[in-house]
């Protein structure tokens, strides 16, 4: 009788994958004229699907999307060994050494423990490492290094917790709620200005800032502003959802429906929702 059960492969057999498809004379055409820049958009969208298997509790799904954001690792590598700047190997290596290296109270010294928990010990380490590949920690701005191409509340979260390090930061959350209502009182001078005299750029800035401001609101709240709008935004989907599900009852579809109709409905599934 056969075996139908499927071959279990190994880390070696992806990398195998990924080398067959970047052939040059037997690989897939599409795969060969990728590069790094091509593939960046890819392994970021992998990684927030990675975050949206989470974020739904779909453990299935984490396993393909953990799977995908693997390939996305592979890919890269399998480029740059191409050009002979580096192996998947030597990316696992770096990886192991670094996570040994920044965690002495683990791999060296269980006394630190504490230390890690208390103090900058990651950061101080990540320091010494920078100024043992010979750059000059002193010489660049504290925000230098925070990635330009991250989400916006990322970044700004991350640039406000860089700040904050070298004490630029409100000592609670009363003053940036204070902050809150400054920007969005200044926002809304822009927006009651006169329509002749209103300027696009200066209503985005404006918005920008009360953005900027709201990050950090959710940082003072230990919240991830991205992890809580996503959560807002899968409660608007499942809530207008509900209105088309309501609507479709009766025969009709929300383009046939007032807006006060589906207000109504609106409330009634936020209700439902609370109830439950």
């Amino acid at each position: 009788m056969a075996d139908n059960t499927p071959k279990q492969h190994n880390l070696d057999d992806l990398l195998a994958v990924m080398a067959r498809l970047r052939d040059p004379d037997t690989g897939c055409p599409w795969d060969l004229k990728q590069s790094f820049e091509t593939i960046a958009p890819y392994t970021i969208e992998e990684a927030y699907e990675v975050a949206d298997a989470i974020a739904r509790d779909d453990t299935d799904g984490l396993k393909d999307e953990l799977g995908d954001l693997l390939l996305q690792v592979v890919y890269h590598a399998q480029m740059a060994s191409e050009d002979e700047r580096f192996v998947f190997a030597d990316v696992v290596g770096a990886i192991t050494r670094k996570m040994i290296r920044r965690h002495p109270h683990v791999f060296e010294d269980a006394s630190r423990r504490e230390e890690f928990m208390a103090t900058d010990l990651w950061d101080h380490i990540k320091t010494q490492e920078k100024a043992e590949r010979g750059e000059d920690v002193h010489a660049k701005s504290v925000l230098a290094d925070v990635p330009v191409g991250l989400p916006g509340l990322t970044r700004a979260v991350k640039l406000q917790k860089r700040a904050a390090k070298v004490g630029f930061d409100w000592p609670n959350l009363v003053p940036v709620l204070a902050k809150v209502d400054e920007e969005l009182a200044e926002l809304k001078e822009v927006l009651a200005a006169d329509c002749t005299t209103l300027s696009e750029a200066r209503a985005a800035e404006e918005f920008g800032d009360l953005l900027f401001v709201m990050a950090s609101v959710a940082r003072h709240l230990g919240v991830d502003p991205e992890a809580a709008l996503r959560g807002a935004n899968a409660k608007f989907v499942r809530r207008f959802e509900s209105i088309e599900a309501a609507l479709a009852r009766q025969g009709r579809d929300p383009s046939d429906a007032t807006l006060e109709e589906m207000d109504a409905l609106w409330d009634a599934a936020k209700r439902d929702e609370n109830k439950g």
